[in-house]
């Protein structure tokens, strides 16, 4: 399954990804986050803005196959991510892209960003790993709707091996630049949930199948939803 032109990423991010999975590369990065399975890296950017970049690296309770097709799973997100606002796929020059709208919190506008993924499962040092990146792009005729704010830098990548039987080794980068005014102080606590939040994004609990369908049950709690 792949989306998004090859253009969009080289051969050198999926192989990084793959590396990363099997020696993350943390040197210098804070860890706010660790439990008995998953540890979150964090490191702020160069510049004074306070936003931060993260690294996640752990053990989750489901196949690889199975992880990775639900990560793809726009219309699964739905109904695990409560802050979804909309979500759904688009045409941008002829190729698959995603527009994501985001609720934020009361007097902050929601968020969108229209980003390109693509799905490569390829052979790294005799290991089969799931590869998915995502980043977000510039579309000027795709313009921001009125109360709501563009996200314009997002940039995911997440690899994905089998530890077991019935459990996978995952390793993701994340960052996301919000955008817009919003105060130093809530930046301060929002890298504090992101940390949690960049664990929930990969530490998707039990993943089960029932009645044909993909049960998903996901570990974050926003608690930047709560501060204002």
């Amino acid at each position: 399954m792949e989306m998004a032109s090859a253009s969009r990423f080289s051969e050198e991010e999926f192989q990084e990804a793959c590396a990363e999975l099997q020696r993350p590369r943390v040197s210098g990065w804070e860890i706010p986050v660790v439990t008995s399975v998953i540890k979150v890296y964090q490191r702020p950017l160069k510049k004074l803005t306070g936003l931060h970049e993260y690294k996640v690296s752990g053990i989750v309770r489901s196949p690889p196959d199975l992880l990775a097709d639900v990560y793809m799973d726009l219309d699964y997100r739905k109904q695990w991510d409560q802050y979804v606002q909309e979500l759904r796929e688009i045409k941008v020059d002829g190729e698959e892209a995603v527009y994501w709208q985001m609720k934020y919190p009361f007097p902050m506008s929601n968020r969108d960003c229209v980003y390109v993924r693509q799905r490569r499962d390829l052979n790294f040092e005799g290991w089969k790993v799931h590869v998915i990146l995502a980043q977000s792009i510039s579309v000027p005729w795709f313009s921001e709707k009125s109360g709501m704010i563009r996200v314009k830098q997002y940039k995911q990548s997440l690899a994905i091996q089998s530890y077991d039987s019935w459990r996978s080794e995952v390793f993701m980068y994340y960052f996301n630049n919000p955008g817009g005014q919003i105060p130093f102080w809530i930046l301060n606590n929002f890298t504090k949930v992101r940390s949690q939040e960049a664990a929930g994004e990969v530490c998707l609990a039990d993943v089960n199948l029932a009645c044909g369908a993909v049960g998903l049950e996901r570990c974050a709690i926003s608690g930047l939803r709560k501060l204002v």
